[in-house]
């Protein structure tokens, strides 16, 4: 698929694909032995186990260390503080999924000030310059993302409804840019459908947030939700007030790829390439460890998953065979 995003400064994106390491590169970053931080916003999740799969694969196929794992729990707090600390320790390069924008941007900052190589996922905090504060942006085209998740919900939604959107209270603009690009998808392909929003901050809220929206819009037609874990604790609420509304959602995590295949609430989901995104992401890390220059966004199509191709899916996303649960499904 195109590729219909921009990065954090208005950038056109680059293919993943532009970034190659000679033959002569890669031995050079064998004889390096370069060592690498990775820090996550989670490490709990299917999209973060992957990212790391990715990472450590070709990392470990340069003779690249990962170092350290950091998990920060969504906690920007914790987030700084370990930037802090890697800046000041024996790392070459830090890959980071920032959380927030302006809060953890002075953090970030120190990375490169330190001598050291940050590669972005995802998110570029603000008041960062390519080049400068940080090497490289390695993204999912999460504008994309959204429209696709808009495409499939309305399949399922008659004319003149109300849908909806469970939306992350926090400024990211990862799940800010699935909202835009929702909403705009809405306005343009079905301006008869009206939307109500609700937002959360931690997965500890989504229950009540979502038993919530519910509450104060009796005939929802549709939910979205923006990404798969928030997703997954609000189909538990759709179960358990009896209520069949269909639902989309970003990322192919095991429990939202079981759900769809089952027949359950969620119909649709625009994938993310988390694996192939980690991989973009060490290789970036060796490029610019090796003094090369990079594109300021690297993004990957995002893929729309139905029942249908959930397990073809599933196979291209995790580059592993598809789980019991997805193949027994199949065989009813």
């Amino acid at each position: 698929m195109p590729i219909t995003g921009l990065g954090p400064h208005g950038e056109r994106a680059a293919s993943p694909l532009s970034l190659k390491l000679t033959d002569s590169d890669a031995a050079d970053a064998v004889k390096r032995r370069f060592s690498v931080a990775v820090i996550l916003h989670t490490t709990g999740s299917d999209w973060a186990r992957q990212q790391l799969a990715g990472i450590s694969s070709t990392l470990g196929q340069h003779s690249a260390a990962i170092v350290d794992v950091v998990d920060c729990a969504f906690v920007a707090e914790q987030q700084m503080a370990a930037l802090t600390r890697l800046s000041s320790e024996k790392v070459d390069a830090i890959i980071s999924i920032p959380i927030g924008n302006s809060r953890v941007a002075g953090a970030h900052r120190l990375v490169q000030k330190a001598g050291k190589k940050l590669i972005l996922l995802d998110n570029t905090p603000s008041g960062l310059a390519a080049g400068t504060d940080y090497s490289c942006v390695v993204s999912a085209d999460n504008f994309g993302l959204g429209e696709i998740a808009a495409k499939l919900l309305t399949s399922h939604v008659a004319p003149n409804q109300k849908l909806g959107l469970l939306s992350y209270a926090v400024d990211f603009l990862a799940t800010n840019e699935r909202e835009i690009a929702f909403r705009k998808w809405l306005s343009i392909n079905r301006p008869d459908i009206a939307i109500a929003q609700t937002k959360f901050q931690t997965l500890s809220e989504v229950h009540n947030v979502t038993k919530g929206l519910l509450e104060k819009n009796e005939n929802l037609a549709g939910l979205f939700v923006v990404w798969d874990e928030p997703a997954i604790l609000a189909a538990k609420v759709l179960e358990q007030l009896h209520l069949s509304i269909p639902m989309t959602t970003i990322d192919l995590g095991n429990e939202a790829a079981i759900n769809m295949a089952n027949g359950g609430a969620i119909k649709g989901i625009g994938a993310q390439r988390p694996y192939d995104q980690g991989k973009a992401a060490a290789t970036a890390a060796l490029l610019a460890l090796l003094g090369r220059q990079l594109p300021s966004w690297v993004a990957l199509p995002g893929l729309a998953v139905t029942q249908d191709n959930v397990i073809a899916a599933y196979q291209m996303v995790w580059h592993t065979p598809a789980p019991p649960e997805l193949i027994k499904v199949r065989r009813r």
